[in-house]
C-alpha cells in the first residue's frame, strides 16, 4: 500500500515539517559526498548499540559522538528509497502534527519520538554492533500521533495489483492501524535476529508518538507560536480535491461541495477537482470567480450522469468557504 495524500488539510504552512525534510535531504546529500569514508561516516553519526555495552567498542568514540549519534542518526538513510519512503510519509502525515501542535512543539515532539525510537531498537538489540539509521522511528511517532488525532480522515492509497494501480480511500485509523499490525509482527518475528530493518525502532516510534502527543496537549503554547501560526496561516486550499457527490439525489445531474479559503473567495481561484461516484472517477478543471459567496453553485452543463433516455446532467458544485 503506498499512500498517495490524506484527505484532512492543515491550516497552516508546516515550517517545520518542510525544515526537517529539507534537512534531511541536505544531509544525504553530504552522505553521498563522502566516498569511501562513508561507511566510517554512519558508523559515527548512526546509532550503534554496542558502542554503549561494549567497552571495547566504546573507547573509540568521543563523548560527543556517543551523544550526538543519538539525534543525528534519525537524518542519515540507507538510501534514495529509503530517504523517499521517509519523507514522503512525513510529508502527507506531519503537516496535520504541526497543525495541531504548533511549530515548536512539534519540533520537541519529532525529536523526542526519533530518539525514544532509537532506544526502543537499543533495549532489544544492546549487544548489536551494526548502525542503526533513518528517519523511520521518529516518522512512525507521526503517524502514531496521527492515528489518534485523525482516525476517520480517508488516505488515498494505491494499490498495485500485478500491473493495475488501483486508488481506495482507506480511514486513517485501519491504514495506520494495518501498518502498525505489520511492524509489530515483524519486529516479533525478528526478535533477537539481525536484519537490515529496524522493526522495533517502527513499534517504539509509533507507541511512543501516542504517548508524547498526550503529553505535549498539556503543555501551554507559547506566543511565539501564536504568532508563527498568524504568519504561516494557508491563504489557499488544496489545488486538487477529491469530492464526493451528494448519493441522494437520484436525478442526472451531480451535485457536491467544495472547500475553498475566505482568501480564494475573494480573489478566486482554479481547482482539479476529481469527482468519485460508483466505481467511476472523473476530473474537472472548476473555476471560482472572484467575489464567491458561501453556497454560491457552480454549474458545470453536460458534465453529469448519463440517463438511459441518453439525457445528460449537469455538475452543480456547491462552494463552501472553510
Amino acid at each position: 500500500m503506498i499512500p498517495i495524500r490524506d484527505t484532512t488539510p492543515s491550516k497552516n504552512v508546516p515550517i517545520v515539517n518542510n525544515i526537517l525534510i529539507a534537512v534531511n535531504v541536505a544531509v544525504f546529500i553530504i552522505q553521498l559526498t563522502q566516498g569511501y569514508n562513508l561507511n566510517r561516516f554512519v558508523y559515527i553519526y548512526g546509532l550503534v548499540p554496542g558502542r554503549y555495552t561494549l567497552p571495547d567498542l566504546a573507547v573509540h568514540f568521543s563523548l560527543f559522538q556517543q551523544i550526538c549519534s543519538w539525534v543525528s542518526f534519525m537524518f542519515l538513510h540507507g538510501g534514495f528509497i529509503h530517504l523517499l519512503g521517509n519523507m514522503w510519509s512525513l510529508y502527507i502525515f506531519g503537516d496535520n502534527i504541526e497543525d495541531r501542535l504548533g511549530p515548536l512543539r512539534y519540533l520537541i515532539f519529532y525529536l523526542l519520538c526519533g530518539i525514544a525510537s532509537g532506544a526502543s531498537h537499543f533495549i532489544v538489540n544492546s549487544q548489536s554492533q551494526a548502525p542503526v539509521i533513518g528517519a523511520s522511528g521518529a516518522v512512525a511517532g507521526v503517524m502514531g500521533a496521527y492515528f489518534l488525532l485523525y482516525p476517520t480522515s480517508k488516505i488515498l492509497t494505491l494499490i498495485p495489483i500485478i500491473f493495475i494501480p488501483l486508488f481506495f480511500e482507506i480511514p486513517a485509523v485501519f491504514f495506520l492501524g494495518f501498518w502498525f499490525f505489520l511492524q509489530f509482527i515483524n519486529a516479533a518475528g525478528n526478535l533477537g535476529a539481525t536484519g537490515s530493518v529496524a522493526w522495533w525502532a517502527h513499534v517504539g516510534g509509533f507507541i511512543f508518538g501516542i504517548l508524547f502527543l498526550k503529553l505535549l496537549n498539556t503543555v501551554p503554547t507559547t506566543g511565539l507560536s501564536t504568532q508563527l501560526r498568524k504568519i504561516t496561516l494557508k491563504r489557499r486550499t488544496h489545488p486538487f480535491q477529491l469530492v464526493k457527490p451528494d448519493k441522494t439525489a437520484q436525478s442526472a445531474d451531480i451535485y457536491a461541495t467544495l472547500t475553498i479559503s475566505p482568501y480564494e473567495a475573494l480573489v478566486g481561484a482554479r481547482k482539479l477537482v476529481t469527482i468519485s461516484y460508483g466505481f467511476q472517477r472523473r476530473a474537472f478543471r472548476v473555476n471560482v470567480p472572484p467575489g464567491v459567496f458561501e453556497g454560491k453553485v457552480l454549474r458545470l452543463k453536460g458534465q453529469g450522469r448519463t440517463m438511459i433516455a441518453g439525457v445528460r446532467g449537469d455538475l452543480l458544485i456547491k462552494v463552501h468557504i472553510r
